[in-house]
C-alpha cells in the first residue's frame, strides 16, 4: 500500500490512482437538469458500472493500486466530530429548499452507518427516503415537485477535477459550478482525515475555500519543474496566479505555462484538447494547435509572480521549456476533420498515461489510437460506450496519487 503523495510528470509510472466507481446517482439524470449537472446525455448505469470496472481492471493489471473515493471518504468520517463537521458543510453547500429541510436531511445522514451515509451522499437524498418529512415553509411546498431533498453528484466519477496532486502537496480546488463544489468537499476531508491518505508534511497549492475557480482537468504536470495549466471556461486566470504563487514559493517547480484555450464546452478542460504521452509526444486537437496565447509564469524575488506572453508555437515552447531536442503533436483524428471533432467529442486527445509511452483510452476512438500506435505509443483501449456520454475520457475518470519518478 502507498500512501505517499509524490506526482513529478504525467508520464512516470503510475503507482497509485483514486477512481469512483460509478452509482446510481446517474440515475438522477433527467434532460430537465442536464444543464444544472452539467450532462448532455444519460449513461445506462448497469453497463456504464462494467466499463469503469474494466478501467480499474486495466489499471491493476499493469501495477496501478486503486483505491477508491468511497471507500477513502468512509475511513476519514469515522470519528464522529470529524463527520458531524463534513455533515454540516455538505448540507450547507447543497441547495436544500429550507431550514427545516437541512435539518431534516441532516439528521436522516446522521443516522445512517458511515459507508451508507457516504453513498447517500453521492447519490442524493430523494423525498422517498424521508416519507415522514413534514414542513409548513412555502419553500418546501413549491419544491414539492423535486424528487430529492439533497442534489446527486454524477459527476464525481470524473475524480481528476475536485483536486490534483502536484509534486508532493495537493491542490483542493474551488469548482466552478455549484453542482460539483461538494466533490472537492469530500475530497478535502478524505485528504485530512483518511489514515490511508496523508502520510504528514504534504503542502497544499489550493484550498477549498479559496475564492477562484480551478479545476483538476486544467493542470498538467510536465516535469519537476514545470506545471502546464489551461485558462479555460472553469478555470480562471485569478486562481492560476494564485496556485502559480503557492507552488513556486514552496516547491521546487519553477514555472507555470498558461494555455488560453476556447472557452466552450467542447474544450471543457486543458485535457480535454492536450495530454502529454511520452517524454517527447502530446496528442492535441487540431484547433488549438494554432493560433494559441500562452504565457509564462515564474517567481521574483519578494515572492512576486511575473508573467509574460510566449510568442512561439506550442511545439517550439514544449520543446524549449522541456529540454528536449523534438516534440511531436499528435492530433486527434488528424488530418480528418469530421474524425477529429468525433473524437474531440469523445475526449480522443484524453489519454491517461501510466509509464512513459503506454496510454489507456477509449476504443471508439480508433483514428487517434491509430495515429499513436504509429507513434510508437502503446495504447491500452477500454470500452466507453456509456461513460462516455459524461464528457470525459480517462485522464479525467482518475485522480493520480504517486507516479514513479523519471530518469
Amino acid at each position: 500500500m502507498i500512501n505517499r503523495i509524490h506526482n513529478f510528470s504525467e508520464i512516470g509510472k503510475l503507482n497509485k490512482v483514486m477512481l469512483h466507481r460509478i452509482g446510481r446517482e446517474i440515475e438522477a439524470l433527467v434532460p430537465e437538469n442536464f444543464s444544472r449537472l452539467l450532462f448532455d446525455d444519460i449513461p445506462y448505469l448497469e453497463v456504464a458500472r462494467k466499463e469503469h470496472d474494466g478501467f480499474a481492471d486495466i489499471l491493476r493489471a499493469n501495477g496501478v493500486e486503486v483505491v477508491y473515493y468511497v471507500d477513502e471518504a468512509t475511513k476519514a468520517l469515522q470519528d464522529a466530530r470529524v463527520r458531524e463537521s463534513f455533515l454540516k458543510r455538505f448540507v450547507a453547500e447543497s441547495p436544500v429548499s429550507s431550514e427545516t429541510a437541512a435539518e431534516a436531511v441532516l439528521s436522516y445522514l446522521h443516522d445512517l452507518p458511515v459507508r451508507d451515509m457516504v453513498e447517500k451522499c453521492i447519490e442524493g437524498v430523494k423525498k422517498s427516503d424521508m416519507p415522514s418529512f413534514q414542513s409548513d415553509h412555502f419553500a418546501d411546498y413549491i419544491s414539492s415537485y423535486d424528487p430529492f431533498f439533497l442534489e446527486p453528484l454524477p459527476n464525481l466519477y470524473f475524480t481528476r477535477d475536485p483536486g490534483a496532486c502536484v509534486g508532493e502537496g495537493i491542490s483542493i480546488h474551488h469548482m466552478s459550478t455549484h453542482a460539483r463544489r461538494r466533490e472537492s468537499l469530500l475530497l478535502e476531508y478524505i485528504f485530512r482525515f483518511s489514515p490511508d491518505f496523508r502520510t504528514g508534511g504534504e503542502e497544499e497549492w489550493y484550498h477549498y475555500d479559496d475564492a477562484y475557480s480551478i479545476e483538476g482537468g486544467d493542470v498538467l504536470v510536465l516535469n519537476e519543474k514545470v506545471v502546464a495549466v489551461g485558462l479555460s471556461e472553469r478555470t480562471t486566470a485569478a486562481a492560476i496566479e494564485c496556485f502559480a504563487k503557492n507552488l513556486l514559493s514552496n516547491s521546487g517547480f519553477r514555472k507555470v505555462i498558461v494555455l488560453d484555450i476556447p472557452k466552450a464546452r467542447a474544450f471543457m478542460h486543458l485535457d480535454t484538447v492536450f495530454t502529454m504521452v511520452d517524454y517527447d509526444k502530446f496528442t492535441i486537437h487540431p484547433e488549438i494547435e494554432q493560433p494559441l496565447r500562452l504565457f509564462e509564469m515564474t517567481l521574483e524575488r519578494g515572492g512576486r509572480v511575473r508573467f509574460s506572453s510566449m510568442t512561439d508555437s506550442l511545439s517550439n515552447i514544449l520543446k524549449k521549456t522541456l529540454k528536449l531536442p523534438a516534440v511531436k503533436l499528435i492530433k486527434c483524428g488528424g488530418d480528418d476533420r469530421m474524425a477529429a471533432q468525433r473524437e474531440q467529442w469523445n475526449d480522443g486527445s484524453n489519454t491517461l498515461a501510466i509509464a512513459p509511452g503506454k496510454v489507456v483510452t477509449y476504443e471508439r476512438n480508433y483514428v487517434t489510437n491509430d495515429l499513436l500506435s504509429k507513434e510508437g505509443i502503446e495504447v491500452l483501449p477500454i470500452a466507453g460506450s456509456e461513460i462516455s456520454r459524461g464528457r470525459g475520457g480517462p485522464r479525467c475518470m482518475s485522480f493520480p496519487i504517486n507516479r514513479e519518478d523519471l530518469p
